[in-house]
């Protein structure tokens, strides 16, 4: 079953089916006993995962980065995805089926397993421990089967979590007087936003007490300073009355250093911290933890320019689906042709009022799909060129390759 075309109801069952049989493998698979397991597998005898003629997989090159951190990513997660808590959060998901509630559809991209899945995050920062090593930390604090501390891995959760928090909460419905004539809508969206706040809430507060639990002032600082960051990106330019983002005015600023303050608030500021942070765990110096933020910013920025690619990348427009406004190509297209602001500020109370398929059609032939794809690449390069102050290892290559298969849409 295609999860892009399941129902919300078809989700919902699959997370609870999907919890039944994790619970099942916990009983007897245990993180460490994966980690012997993966590490066990026979991997390539050659560090390269990719030969010269073959095409670069996303699906393949995260897969071969879990056998090199001992075990697949979603055992990250697994701990926090089993509590009572979430648990209650899928039944009363059950309530939702049939109401517009942007939480269902926050849901179902979370569940789905492509480019844009968290649990890649927790695999970067778990690649990056180990491609850099750790000094002066004693044998009971390193997880030797994965080859990273138990504080790096914990590290890896936080952000995973902090990461769908910030989804979850960008998921509320702002209801104001009017909005909803419906008595049966309105509940629905108040029912809905309730469970957005308090998932979201558990998750941040979960993350916040793993966090404290490493005893590490200055990681602690790091974070909440990436959780600052979120914060304010979602406070940034226009918006329309559900906070959806809108391209700023031509004048304001230019669209890339407009793009860049968003998408580095937004996501980069985190995976550049959590790289940072896992690089102090293990005593590294400051001048190398500069350099692991310095690559999980630019890899998060690659990141974000390749999933804003592919909307317009390799098939017409779907009816009925939206993108993000403040997207690369759309952006680069307004500062070349600001006649397209006309059709955008459709947008100022409801960003549903745009014509997306006029939009669509008008970027496609425009530069900034060319101006996008030469903004993946300088920024997939920035990261690679910080790949290179690491030893030779095969989770340095791994890094390598999830960037050369981010880049292949």
């Amino acid at each position: 079953m295609s999860l892009i075309s399941a129902s919300p109801l078809k989700l919902i069952r699959l997370c609870e089916t999907s919890l039944v049989k994790n619970m099942k493998i916990m009983g007897s698979f245990s993180v460490n006993t994966s980690a012997k397991y993966y590490n066990n597998r026979e991997l390539s005898t050659s560090r390269q995962l990719f030969s010269a003629n073959q095409r670069p997989d996303w699906n393949r090159a995260v897969s071969e980065a879990e056998k090199i951190v001992g075990y697949p990513t979603s055992f990250l997660s697994l701990r926090w995805l089993l509590s009572d808590e979430i648990a209650n959060v899928a039944l009363h998901l059950r309530k939702l089926v049939g109401s517009n509630h942007p939480l269902l559809k926050t849901a179902k991209n979370l569940i789905y397993n492509g480019r844009n899945n968290m649990q890649a995050w927790g695999l970067i920062v778990l690649l990056i421990s180990k491609a850099a090593g750790h000094r002066n930390v004693q044998d009971m604090e390193e997880d030797k089967a994965a080859g990273v501390l138990y504080s790096q891995r914990a590290l890896a959760e936080v952000t995973e979590m902090i990461r769908t928090s910030h989804l979850v909460h960008k998921g509320l419905v702002n209801i104001y007087p009017g909005q909803f004539e419906e008595p049966s809508e309105l509940k629905d969206m108040t029912f809905g936003n309730k469970i957005a706040l308090l998932s979201g809430d558990y998750l941040l507060c979960t993350s916040s007490v793993e966090l404290a639990a490493l005893r590490n002032l200055d990681v602690v600082i790091l974070m909440s300073s990436a959780v600052r960051d979120q914060a304010v990106s979602e406070f940034l330019g226009r918006r329309d009355k559900q906070n959806n983002p809108l391209p700023s005015t031509g004048g304001e600023k230019n669209a890339l250093s407009d793009w860049t303050q968003r998408n580095v608030l937004s996501a980069g500021s985190l995976l550049g911290k959590s790289c940072q942070g896992t690089l102090k765990l293990a005593g590294h110096s400051n001048q190398l933890q500069e350099e692991g933020y310095k690559f999980g910013k630019h890899l998060a920025l690659a990141w974000q320019a390749c999933l804003e690619l592919e909307p317009f990348i390799g098939s017409n427009y779907i009816p009925g689906s939206v993108f993000s406004l403040t997207s690369a190509p759309v952006m680069f297209h307004l500062e070349k042709d600001p006649s397209l602001y006309k059709e955008i500020d459709k947008g100022c109370d409801t960003i549903h009022d745009v014509d997306y398929a006029k939009v669509h059609k008008i970027v496609s032939k425009g530069p900034g799909i060319e101006l996008t794809k030469q903004l993946q690449k300088e920024h997939s390069q920035k990261a690679l060129e910080v790949l290179s102050v690491f030893q030779d290892s095969d989770a340095r290559t791994a890094l390598s390759n999830i960037i050369f298969a981010m880049g292949e849409l």
